[in-house]
C-alpha cells in the first residue's frame, strides 16, 4: 500500500482536467489517492476512477457561508483521516490544509491554478478579495512547494512572496482516440462549418456573449458552446430572443472523455478571454491544449501565454476586438480559407506530439518523489 496523500479542491470533481491528471500522476508514482470535493445539486454523476473520490454534500452552494462550510467540513476531513501528504489546489482549499499541515506535521504542496486572488468575481468585491489577500499573505510565504500553470502566474507570484512556483501547464495527455464518433452520432449537423467554445467556466469577461451574437454573420457555420459557467442562461435567452437556434448549440457539463468527443468533430476552437484582469489576461485554459490534441486550429483573443503557443507551432490566428462583427469577419475568412485551415490542422499533429501531460508530469515526479 503506498502513502496516503489527500488532495483537496473545492469543485464537483467530474470535469476538473487538472486535478484528475495530477491524481492519475500521483497514482502510476505509488500514492495511495483521495481526492476530496464537493457534490451540488445538479453535479453530474462521477465517473469511475482508478483512485478515491469522496464529495461531500454541503448545505449552502455558494457565497460566504459556503465557503465557511466547505472549509470547515474540509478542516475536519483532513484533521482526521490518516494522510501523508495534503495537496491543496487554489486558494480557496488552503486554510483548513495549511491549518492541519501546521497541527499534525503532514507535508503540504499547493497547486494554484489561476492568480486567484485577481479574479473577476473577487476585482468586483473590494472587501472580498481582502480577505482572500489577507489568507494568501499569511500563508503562502510558508509554504515549501508550490505549483502553478504557467510563467506568467509565477512572475506574479514571484514579484509580490519572492518565491517562485514550478510551473506544471493544463497540457492533456496525449490522445489515441481509436473510435472518434462521428457529428452524426453526437446529433450535430454535418455539412456545416463547425466552431466550439468549451469549458467548465464560460463567465463573463469570456467574450462568449460576443461570440453567440457574431454567429448573425457568420454563414454556413453552427456554434457549439460545451460546458457551464455563469453566462450560460444568459447565452440562451440571447439565442431564443434572436431565433438562432440552429447556428448555436448548447451541450451541459460533461465528463472529459465525452467532451473530447466533441471537440474532435469541430473545425475551429475558440478561447476568447478578455484581458480586463491579471487572471484572464495571464491564463493558459485547458481548452487551448484540448483544441490542438484534437487537431482543431484555434482562435484566440490576443493573451499573453496563448500567444506563446500559437507563435511557437502556428496553430490559428488571433482576433484583436471582440466586437461581434469583427469576430464573424475574422471567422468568415477562416472558413474560406481551407488552405490556411490546412496548415494549421497539420501544425496541431505537430503541436500535439510535443505538448503532452506525459512532458509536464516530469516536473511532478521531481516534486512529489521526494514524499514517496
Amino acid at each position: 500500500m503506498g502513502k496516503k496523500v489527500i488532495v483537496s479542491v473545492i469543485n464537483d470533481l467530474v470535469t476538473d482536467q487538472r486535478v484528475g491528471k495530477v491524481c492519475k500522476s500521483l497514482t502510476r508514482m505509488g500514492f495511495n489517492v483521495m481526492l476530496v470535493g464537493r457534490v451540488q445539486r445538479k453535479s453530474p454523476e462521477m465517473d469511475k476512477r482508478n483512485y478515491m473520490t469522496h464529495r461531500m454534500r454541503l448545505i449552502f452552494e455558494k457565497g460566504p457561508l459556503f465557503y465557511a462550510e466547505y472549509n470547515i467540513r474540509l478542516f475536519f476531513l483532513l484533521f482526521f483521516r490518516r494522510a501523508n501528504l495534503l495537496v491543496s489546489n487554489d486558494l480557496d482549499t488552503l486554510l483548513p490544509n495549511f491549518i492541519v499541515h501546521k497541527l499534525k506535521g503532514i507535508p503540504l504542496v499547493y497547486d494554484s491554478h489561476e492568480y486567484f486572488t485577481e479574479v473577476p468575481e473577487l476585482v468586483n468585491r473590494p472587501g472580498v478579495q481582502k480577505v482572500w489577500k489577507m489568507i494568501e499573505r499569511s500563508i503562502f510565504p510558508k509554504l515549501t512547494d508550490v505549483i502553478t500553470v504557467n510563467d506568467s502566474i509565477a512572475d506574479l507570484f514571484e514579484k509580490v512572496y519572492g518565491k517562485r512556483p514550478e510551473v506544471v501547464r493544463n497540457i492533456p495527455f496525449r490522445q489515441e482516440i481509436k473510435s472518434e464518433k462521428t457529428r452524426q452520432d453526437l446529433g450535430l449537423p454535418s455539412g456545416q462549418f463547425m466552431l466550439i467554445m468549451q469549458g467548465s467556466g464560460i463567465n463573463v469577461d469570456r467574450g462568449a456573449e460576443e461570440l453567440v451574437e457574431s454567429m448573425k454573420f457568420v454563414d454556413n457555420a453552427f456554434l457549439l458552446i460545451a460546458g457551464g459557467g455563469d453566462v450560460i442562461s444568459t447565452l440562451k435567452e440571447m439565442v431564443a430572443r434572436d431565433n438562432m437556434g440552429d447556428r448555436v448549440i448548447f451541450k451541459d457539463r460533461m465528463p472529459y472523455h465525452v467532451l473530447i468527443q466533441y471537440t474532435a468533430v469541430a473545425d475551429l476552437g475558440l478561447t476568447l478571454d478578455k484581458p480586463n484582469n491579471l487572471n484572464y489576461k495571464f491564463s493558459l485554459p485547458n481548452k487551448l491544449f484540448d483544441y490542438i490534441q484534437m487537431g482543431v486550429p484555434v482562435l484566440s483573443s490576443p493573451l499573453p501565454e496563448i500567444m506563446k503557443i500559437i507563435d511557437a507551432y502556428d496553430v490559428g490566428d488571433y482576433v484583436k476586438s471582440h466586437d461581434p462583427q469583427a469576430l464573424a469577419e475574422k471567422i468568415n475568412y477562416i472558413i474560406s480559407n481551407q488552405e490556411l485551415r490546412l496548415k494549421w490542422k497539420k501544425n496541431c499533429n505537430f503541436a500535439a506530439s510535443r505538448l503532452t501531460w506525459e512532458n509536464e508530469e516530469l516536473v511532478l515526479k521531481r516534486i512529489y518523489s521526494k514524499y514517496g
